[in-house]
């Protein structure tokens, strides 16, 4: 099987302190930037959701329950394109550490962004249904045969059959649920007996192990402040730490939480965590902006370029090779009871 599926257990990297190197090669930044329907009832739908909002020179979504705080332009759907390729390295080139098993059937994608997960993972199992649902119609038209796309609220009632999915995931929901309960209720409920539902989020509390991160580093401040903005906006940043606990009230069996460190900038010893933290730099040097500026101007009152100003200080320290920061990534899975006497 592909090394983009689950194989072996993972190993939980809290715990663990991660080297740094000696020397950062100088050259690291610049190669880090070289890498650098349900027709019939959603049709009506697809002039508004393809016009969008526009805010502060950004694109938004106009479709949905509550207004998603990070834009889905052009210069977004990059970013989360190599996003996906930094997460998928940091979980060890693979798309999922749920125990699926080999043959998985059905397939839904929980706020896909561009499609890009949902796409891999329909090329590793030809034999699945894949369907990716999401807010904003970002996804490409060429897909495989296996792999659809639909404009959807996770938040709204499913109009899904229940207990229809072997798998169902989800990555980087940070800003975007109002109540999670609720929405893993829903998973609970249309996952099949026996299947499996899994979370990747980010909890972006910046920290460095050898001190190297002062508490009044910008780096650190635009963490607190995202914190607070997600906090007054409705979306709790903090809401991964209980994933484990809302999937155990909802009903789930053999609940596993992974806190995986994801290193910023190229600092780490470990060459794969280097590259992951190359990715990130860039990830965070192109992506602040998205990530802020919404956030920041409705939630904390900013003004345009208040949030710039302040940026600009972030991304600076972002680049600097001294400060060896990362935050927690939280990989959490558990499955529906299965049916006695149908244990597969």
């Amino acid at each position: 099987m592909d090394s983009l599926a689950h194989e072996d257990q993972p190993e939980q990297e809290d715990q663990q302190l991660i080297g740094v190197a000696l020397e950062v090669d100088s050259n690291d930044s610049d190669s880090a930037y070289a890498q650098s329907t349900r027709s019939s009832s959603l049709t009506s739908l697809c002039s508004e959701v393809t016009r969008g909002i526009y805010e502060n020179g950004r694109r938004y979504h106009s479709y949905g329950s509550a207004q998603y705080a990070f834009p889905n332009d052009e210069r977004e759907l990059e970013r989360l394109d190599m996003q996906h390729a930094m997460q998928t390295l940091l979980l060890d080139n693979k798309l999922f550490w749920a125990p699926i098993g080999p043959s998985p059937q059905s397939i839904l994608d929980l706020g896909t962004g561009t499609g890009i997960w949902a796409i891999d993972f329909a090329e590793l199992y030809p034999e699945a249904q894949v369907i990716g649902t999401d807010l904003s119609a970002i996804q490409p038209t060429w897909v495989p045969p296996n792999c659809r796309f639909e404009i959807d609220d996770a938040e709204r009632d499913w109009t899904f059959d229940r207990s229809s999915f072997d798998y169902i995931h989800n990555r980087n929901f940070i800003c975007a649920i109002r109540d999670w309960p609720r929405l893993i209720r829903q998973t609970f409920q249309h996952v099949k007996p026996g299947g499996w539902v899994e979370w990747h989020q980010k909890h972006p509390l910046f920290r460095a192990d050898d001190g190297s991160l002062a508490p009044d580093n910008p780096i650190a401040l635009w963490g607190q402040h995202f914190f607070v903005a997600s906090d007054k906006y409705g979306t709790p940043t903090t809401s991964c730490r209980f994933l484990k606990q809302w999937m155990l009230e909802a009903g789930f069996v053999d609940v596993v939480e992974h806190v995986v460190k994801l290193p910023v900038g190229p600092w780490p010893k470990d060459k794969r965590l280097k590259n992951v933290g190359l990715f990130e730099m860039v990830n965070m040097d192109e992506g602040l902006e998205g990530l802020s500026m919404m956030l920041f101007t409705r939630a904390l009152g900013w003004s345009p370029e208040q949030v710039q100003l302040f940026l600009k200080d972030v991304r600076a320290e972002v680049r600097n090779k001294k400060v060896h920061c990362h935050y927690d990534f939280y990989v959490v899975y558990g499955r529906r009871p299965p049916v006695p006497g149908l244990e597969p």
